[in-house]
């Protein structure tokens, strides 16, 4: 197939691009700029250029492919409700080139939008409003357009996607223990991650894709159900030679900023169905096997 992927060039769609490429599909990448293009050619990929707030690049992208990956995200925490409106508007415009075709669609999301750590599993949906938790706007537009028969799945990632080159949670964990002098957990830090490997959720992309499935499923990205939080810490302290230490929930804002909430997040989200549909069977190393090396701590 000829599969238009947004984020291409991202830490998530580079592995995903790269898996695809293996198989032997073709990749159209979205690029927003002339470096983005580059990596995208010089990944093996077409570059589409493109933006997600250009409607019109997204709609030819995906009117000019067999299938669409959307892992594509502005992550400006600063102005969070607004660019997850401009993802709700992003997946409206992939959408509408897709209506009256079978054409699978690919949407990434979160797997603690609903549920908890009793265990969020892919029949759980999102019962906040966008207003309480801006990120269902995403869920809400893959149901919209479920709804017009799109072929649409949602690919729920944890809040850790880990793996060389990884630039979110764990590396600003690692960052906040080197300006703080301490690695932190909230309470007793039993409070649970979710956890994959890029390649895994890679794999399990692509293994989407090698099948029908009904509009409107969710597919969990998850190879480790729960890790808690505090062994997190005590290998971030371990390997920064740091103290790891216990923050009350009314200190935690004072350690963390405005990651405390994440800090505290509690969710064990299961992939069971997602594997025994899909065929899916994570093989690379667990987060903290993965945390554990020099790459996490190189340049400090």
């Amino acid at each position: 197939m000829k599969i238009f992927v947004t984020g291409a060039t991202g830490f998530i769609g580079s592995a995903i691009v790269q898996e695809l490429l293996r198989a032997g599909h073709r990749v159209l990448g979205l690029a927003r700029s002339d470096a983005a293009a580059a990596a995208v050619t010089a990944a093996g990929a077409e570059a589409h250029r493109g933006d997600l707030e250009d409607p019109a690049s997204l709609r030819a992208g995906a009117a000019a492919s067999d299938a669409v990956i959307h892992t594509g995200f502005i992550h400006d925490f600063t102005r969070y409700k607004e660019v997850c409106e401009t993802d709700r508007h992003v997946i409206e415009a992939l959408g509408a080139a897709l209506v009256g075709t079978q054409r699978p669609l690919l949407v990434s999301s979160g797997v603690v939008l609903s549920g908890g750590k009793t265990g969020v599993t892919e029949d759980d949906r999102a019962t906040a409003s966008p207003d309480a938790l801006p990120r269902v706007a995403t869920e809400l537009a893959c149901d919209e357009l479920a709804a017009r028969g799109v072929q649409v799945g949602v690919l729920r990632f944890p809040p850790t996607v880990h793996g060389e080159g990884d630039h979110g949670f764990v590396p600003m964990l690692i960052d906040l223990a080197r300006k703080q002098g301490a690695s932190a957990y909230v309470g007793e830090g039993q409070n649970l991650w979710p956890a994959v490997h890029r390649f895994d959720a890679a794999t399990l992309a692509r293994l989407a894709l090698a099948q029908p499935f009904a509009p409107g499923s969710r597919f969990h990205v998850v190879a480790e159900e729960g890790v808690p939080f505090r062994a997190i810490a005590e290998v971030i302290g371990r390997r920064l030679q740091v103290p790891v230490v216990s923050k009350s929930p009314a200190d935690a804002a004072a350690h963390f900023g405005w990651f405390a909430h994440f800090a505290a997040l509690d969710c064990r989200a299961s992939s069971k169905r997602t594997r025994e549909t899909l065929g899916w069977a994570p093989v690379q190393p667990g987060l903290l096997a993965d945390l554990d090396r020099p790459p996490y701590f190189a340049g400090g």
